[in-house]
Order: C-alpha cells, then structure tokens, then sequence
C-alpha cells in the first residue's frame, strides 16, 4: 500500500512521473492499485475534472470527484477548487475516442476510500501527523490529511499565544504537523498544533533578562500590552501609548517568571512591518502523544492536553 499524504507530495516523485509518462505506465500503475497524482487543468459545466496525465488527458467524473459528492456532505467546491492544482486518482479505465486519441478514466473518490481505510481510521488521538494548508478562515485553519480530505485547526488550537487570524501562523500550500485531538463518529477527524510548539520552559530557555527581542503585540489592555516572544511564549510589557495589536516590537525582557509563568518586558519600540510568518519550529514532529503540559512544574496554575483513545 502506497504511503498516503496530502496532494501534491506524489506529484514530482520519480515513480509517479514515470507512470504518467506512458499509456503503458498508466496500465502498470492501474495492476498495481496505485494513487497516482496529475495537475487538474479544467473544472467543465459538470463539474468533471480535466486532468493532465503527459501522454493523455485524464477525466474524473463528477461523482467519483471527492467522498460525500453522492450523499451532499460535500459540496462541489472541493472539486471546482482543485483546477490548476494536484490531485490524486486511481485509474478506473482507458477508452479510446473516435478521434483516436485515447482518454483515462480517474477516480479522486477511491483514492480517498483507500486513505480512510487504511491510513485515516488507525489515527488515534495523540497521533502526531502531517498537513498541508488548504485554506484559511477566522475561526481555523482547514488542512490536507491525506489525498485530499480535510480536517479543521481551530484557531485556539493552533498556538497558546492567541493570534486574530490563523494568517498569523500559517500561509496556504503550507506544510506543516498536526496532532490527532478526537475522532468522530462520522469519521471526522479533529486536530490540534499548539502540543508541538513547546511548553513554558522549553520556549523561556531560549530568552534571558537584560536581553532586547523580536516580538509581536498581541494584545493591548488598560494594565499592559501582551507581546508574542514565540508562538507558545507571550510575556506583559508595561502600558505605552501608540501601540497596536499586529505591530511588531523590540521588547527589553526584565525578568523570567516560571512559578508564575510570566515575563516582564519593556517596550523599546514598536512599528508596522509585513513580515511573513516563520516556519513553526517543532520541538517534537513524530511519534504519539499522551499528555501535553505546558506549565512548569513549580507553577500552581496546570495547563495540559490529555490524549485518550475512543471517539467523541
């Protein structure tokens, strides 16, 4: 069984290349049960999927376009989004036109059913995996978990500093790793990226007092200003007039506060910037995770993540 990932990991790999190279390439790869990968080049009036295989055109009818086509809980915009893009597809058949050109028949759908039973419906929770960014809403930020089924980061979830919009973290085309948070009865899969980032200590480790840092004001109250140090670390600056939330700061760090998981900081300065989001920097990216904590252990206040198997 092919290793399953989000479109567009397959599509410039040597093997599949080779198949899309040739009819004959094409046959092996339909013997074999393969998923393959091609640039979707038309969404036609029917919402058939024109493909680019290099030898041939390719077509997925609509309704083998995406799991949830046939029964409505998917909507045609996950086929019409998909034009100009990688998708996966098995091939169902080659038939030969009148014209004497030959056109194979693709299926998005089954490669999907193969993701689900075998690669989606052994995630438990804790499972740490990866996504590919899709797209971006206020309220989350949608991914790839594999030949095109989505998943959803609520926005909460996706860092423990809290940021306005998930384009604060992300762009789409992204790649990234996601944790398995719950699993559903419908088989939707619930994740969660803030587990990766790193606890307290791990991200204070990185600052010392007296030292002046990046960081971005996050929020502004009447008692002080929240600056961002790291995805996972915001320390409380003293009130200063002029400031704004989303502006980037240098900020002077006072003190390092683990009983109390706090950091002093001074505002030097702060401006308008368009700098792009960094890439996330992981402190663990395999394996499984049973319990997340984030607070120190010397802190009264817990803050934690349990994983536990079964479904919600």
């Amino acid at each position: 069984m092919a290793l399953i990932r989000p479109e567009g990991w397959l599509l410039e790999t040597v093997e599949n290349r080779d198949a899309l190279r040739s009819p004959g390439g094409l046959l092996r790869a339909r013997e074999e049960d393969r998923i393959l990968e091609a640039r979707a080049l038309i969404c036609d009036s029917g919402h058939n999927l024109i493909v680019d295989l290099d030898c041939m055109r390719g077509i997925i009818p609509r309704a083998e376009g995406a799991l949830g086509l046939d029964d409505g809980t998917t909507r045609d915009i996950a086929v019409i989004s998909r034009v100009n893009k990688a998708v996966c597809f098995k091939i169902i058949d080659i038939k030969h036109q009148p014209d004497g050109k030959s056109i194979a028949i693709l299926s998005r759908r089954a490669a999907q059913e193969v993701a689900m039973q075998h690669y989606i419906s052994k995630f438990s929770p804790g499972d740490i995996i990866d996504a590919r960014v899709t797209h971006l809403e206020p309220f989350g930020c949608f991914v790839d978990i594999g030949c095109g089924i989505p998943s959803l980061i609520p926005i909460d979830l996706i860092s423990i500093s809290r940021i306005s919009h998930p384009r604060d973290r992300f762009h789409v085309g992204q790649d990234i790793k996601v944790v398995v948070k719950t699993l559903e009865d419908n088989d939707r899969v619930c994740l969660t990226h803030k587990e990766l980032l790193g606890t307290w200590e791990e991200n204070a480790a990185r600052f010392t007092p007296g030292e002046t840092v990046a960081g971005i004001v996050r929020s502004v109250e009447s008692y002080g200003v929240f600056v961002e140090l790291a995805p996972n670390l915001a320390g409380l600056a003293e009130p200063k007039e002029g400031v704004r939330t989303g502006q980037s700061a240098s900020v002077y760090i006072k003190n390092l506060i683990p009983e109390k998981m706090k950091i002093k900081l001074i505002i030097v300065d702060s401006f308008d910037a368009e700098y792009k989001p960094p890439e996330p920097d992981y402190f663990i990216s395999s394996g499984k995770l049973s319990r997340f904590t984030y607070s120190p252990a010397s802190c009264e206040k817990i803050i934690e993540t349990l994983f536990e198997d079964g479904r919600s």
